[in-house]
């Protein structure tokens, strides 16, 4: 009889217990038979097992070897492919169009995540994910919010953020000392609005909120005399969290053609 598996601290493991959390993560996903999907981290087969009910073929990303070894005896390769490595080294482009990525997520690798999937979001139909409720707050946060930070911004750049509904701590053993929550990620369309330069885009995000308490005119320092705010409709003494994703981006379109570095 095969020993049970102990949660491993240093994968952030927190196994999913409870049932009908796992039926309401199901159904928000509401799988179909031919979707392209892949899970992050199966673990114990929590959402493993019924997404497999419905699902013709599942393919998951597996660090835990033991894990892994564990999968592979309970499920044939023609319904389970097994990728085991550690998901921020994975190459999503090689896993086709058209995928729909869901996981329960250790809370350690959860910000470094959404960045790594940002550059593979033209090929994906969504995302959902069970993550901590403060970091699931934050990336859904509003203007002009304590949640609204530099991950809010880059994230609603590119998808429809929808938090579904939150999970406790006795859903999971062990238990975490933090409530989670089910997020819904949708990429938004190839007409959706996009700054010019990117790359800029990024860096006058990050700059505004590295001094979030302080005015844009001083946090964004020598950019800050190129801008005309006026034209912009921004104003200088405004601070990080007032400014909208467009607004961003139009800061960011400002500051393109004299950007030197």
């Amino acid at each position: 009889m095969a020993q049970p598996h102990q949660a491993r601290k240093r994968f952030g493991q927190h196994f999913l217990v409870d049932d009908s959390v796992i039926d309401g993560i199901v159904r928000a996903i509401a799988p179909r038979p031919s979707d392209r999907m892949v899970e992050i981290g199966p673990g114990l087969s929590a959402l493993t097992q019924p997404l497999l009910r419905t699902l013709e073929h599942l393919t998951v990303i597996e660090l835990d070897r033991d894990l892994a070894a564990r999968l592979r005896r309970q499920h044939p390769e023609s319904r389970l492919s097994i990728i085991e490595s550690d998901v921020l080294q994975v190459d999503f482009s090689a896993l086709g169009e058209g995928l729909r990525i869901v996981g329960n997520l250790p809370y350690n690798i959860s910000s470094p995540l959404m960045f790594h999937l940002l550059p593979f979001a033209g090929q994906v139909k969504d995302q959902h994910f069970m993550l901590q409720k403060e970091m699931v707050d934050r990336m859904v946060a509003k203007p002009s919010t304590s949640a609204y930070g530099r991950l809010s911004v880059m994230l609603q750049a590119r998808y429809r953020m929808t938090a579904l509904f939150d999970v406790p701590p006795d859903a999971f053993d062990p238990p975490p000392r933090v409530v989670s929550a089910i997020v819904r990620m949708a990429p938004l369309p190839e007409g959706r609005p996009v700054p010019r330069d990117h790359a800029m885009f990024e860096k006058v995000v990050a700059k505004a909120f590295e001094q979030r308490r302080k005015m844009l005119r001083r946090s964004l320092g020598d950019w800050a005399k190129d801008l005309d705010w006026q034209a912009l409709g921004i104003e200088p003494t405004a601070r990080a969290e007032d400014l909208s994703v467009a607004q961003y981006m139009a800061l960011a379109d400002a500051l393109t053609p004299v950007e030197s570095h």
